[in-house]
């Protein structure tokens, strides 16, 4: 049985915060690229954008992660030049923390380059880690048995979060 936890109105009052929290940690900076992983993180990362760019003066930069979820420890690659990374602003962006595999390794990925600040954010964080990472912005925490579900739906008329 789904419940609906987040419908696209609440989805949307949480990214708005989500940008002006990113604001505030990055407004002594010109430059913030916001990496989002791929599907549903980057979607989440360009909604993020769009929201960052209306409040600051930030000039923001979308770059797709791609991780192998199946496989973590695969080859990650990105859709920036790796240079682009340097001495910059980052935000790492997924749509739900599950056990924080992804996260982690995304992370791990980007400790490679020389950033000035790094930060991670999510629409979800469900709090069952399996690695010690968190989420620096968070849209929603949601504490669930390890047999739920988080499914994050993003349309263009209609996004919504919900548990099973």
């Amino acid at each position: 049985m789904e419940h609906i936890i987040l419908n696209d109105q609440e989805i949307a009052h949480k990214t708005k915060r989500i940008a002006y929290q990113i604001y505030e940690t990055f407004c002594d900076e010109e430059e913030v690229i916001l990496a989002g992983i791929s599907k549903n993180g980057f979607v989440f990362a360009t909604k993020i954008a769009v929201e960052l760019a209306a409040i600051s003066p930030l000039k923001v930069v979308l770059c797709e992660v791609f991780i192998n979820k199946q496989d973590p420890k695969a080859a990650i690659t990105t859709s920036l030049p790796t240079e682009s990374f340097e001495d910059k602003g980052l935000v790492l962006i997924d749509d739900v923390l599950h056990s924080g595999t992804t996260l982690i390794y995304g992370v791990k990925y980007f400790l490679e380059f020389n950033l000035r600040k790094f930060k991670t954010a999510v629409l979800v964080d469900r709090n069952h880690k399996k690695y010690p990472v968190k989420a620096d912005f968070k849209g929603l925490s949601l504490s669930t048995s390890l047999n739920e579900h988080i499914d994050v739906v993003f349309e263009a008329a209609n996004s919504y979060v919900t548990l099973s």
